[in-house]
């Protein structure tokens, strides 16, 4: 009986070891380990897509900081990628399917995909929306929302239009669309996060995207995780 106790304490042992260790050295591993506490993360979705690199949050973890953060070290659009579970509980709609204007005619994006945007809104306690203070009570409070849809009534708590905009994720995510919108939610799940992540594209100062290279040296100075699009499909998808 001791020798199996021993055996299985040192089996334990090393399991835990080797996980901390792939947690530490595996880009998709510290990713999602550093969503779990909050942290922000880069990800970049792939050469042949947008070839662009995300700033993404928790949406429930936002604060005016990092807000600031996405206006300035970002520079992109600020997004709150909702699942399609609770868009659906929301009865947040696609933009194209509601606007109508000859404009919203044809939505498919130069590499081949849809776009994802539902409604653009602000919370009712805001004043303006577009404070850092302001977007980070919206953002935060769709976070909190997300985590308990069936308990929130969104048309008393968010008002249309507003600063801050709703995507809506695929339904079966990284199987059904492989852009920053799931990738972001399905890092969330990985967490155990509530189903919301701002997603903010990062520029250049010449206002093009940042090329990886230059996004992975922005979470290494940052102490950041940077991860590609791909390592996050390959252990999530």
């Amino acid at each position: 009986m001791t020798s199996w106790t021993t055996e299985s304490a040192a089996d334990v042992g090393e399991t835990a070891e080797a996980a901390e260790s792939a947690e530490f050295t595996d880009p998709a591993e510290r990713a999602i380990a550093a969503f779990a506490r909050g942290d922000p993360v880069l990800v970049h979705d792939a050469a042949d897509r947008e070839g662009e690199t995300d700033l993404i949050y928790p949406a429930d973890a936002v604060t005016p900081d990092a807000v600031a953060r996405l206006r300035n070290d970002a520079g992109g659009l600020v997004c709150v990628a909702l699942s399609d579970a609770v868009a659906s509980a929301f009865d947040l709609p696609f933009t194209r399917e509601i606007v109508d204007h000859p404009a919203a005619d044809g939505d498919e994006l130069a590499y081949g995909d849809r776009s994802s945007f539902s409604l653009t809104v602000n919370h009712r306690d805001t004043y303006t929306g577009i404070t850092d203070d302001d977007r980070s009570r919206t953002i935060t409070a769709l976070g909190h929302a997300a985590a308990a849809p069936d308990d929130t009534d969104f048309t008393a708590e968010f008002r249309v239009p507003g600063h801050v905009h709703l995507l809506r994720g695929a339904p079966g995510l990284l199987a059904d669309r492989r852009g920053h919108t799931e990738l972001a939610l399905a890092l969330a799940a990985a967490a155990d996060r509530p189903p919301a992540a701002v997603v903010c594209e990062m520029l250049d100062g010449g206002g093009g995207a940042h090329t990886p290279a230059d996004a992975a040296a922005y979470a290494e100075n940052h102490d950041l995780v940077y991860v590609e699009g791909s390592a996050l499909i390959d252990r999530l998808g």
